[in-house]
């Protein structure tokens, strides 16, 4: 994995120099439809098979994200085919996103919660956390059902845990002390 995110890397960084300020969510939605298109294993088996060239996966690439690409972002996709780094292109989206964020003043946070959040429920605890950490926040959801109850927050090196199974091992750690 380690691998793959040193190769995406700079494909992400040279995308990101490219694109005007303008025009970032739109490039980021873009490449974030063709990373989905490309962790497909069918795709991956098709873009293995010698007999397909490169055109080819591109076209059906293309027809399968299913929105118009700019003439950037299809040369982008060009590239990482004509280079073999397909395998990439998912976290190259994940490394474009977090430039993008980064420039806008936003963090990616993860909220961990042992039970499924709605919508309602994560703009909810989003002004708070916005304010506890400081900075604007793109939320998203990952259930970890040891929590029993609560969430327990991740922005970047930064945790912010409520979840009862945090209280527990404090209340635990005071009666053995």
């Amino acid at each position: 994995m380690a691998e793959l995110a040193t190769i995406a890397r700079p494909y992400a960084e040279a995308l990101f120099k490219a694109a005007p300020q303008a025009e970032l969510q739109s490039w980021l939605e873009q490449v974030r439809a063709l990373a989905a298109v490309a962790a497909d294993p069918q795709l991956t088996i098709l873009a293995d098979n010698p007999r397909v060239s490169t055109q080819q996966v591109f076209d059906v690439m293309v027809g399968a994200a299913k929105m118009p690409f700019g003439p950037a972002v299809a040369n982008f996709l060009r590239t990482v085919l004509e280079s073999g780094r397909l395998a990439a292109l998912p976290l190259m989206a994940e490394q474009f996103q977090s430039l993008v964020h980064a420039r806008q003043g936003v963090s990616e946070a993860v909220v961990f919660s042992a039970f499924p959040m709605g919508a309602g429920q994560l703009a909810d605890i989003q002004g708070p956390l916005e304010k506890r950490f400081g900075r604007k926040l793109q939320l998203s959801v990952q259930l970890d059902a040891e929590l029993i109850g609560g969430v327990r927050v991740v922005v970047g090196d930064e945790v912010l845990d409520t979840s009862i199974k945090a209280r527990l091992e404090r209340m635990k750690s005071a009666l053995v002390a």
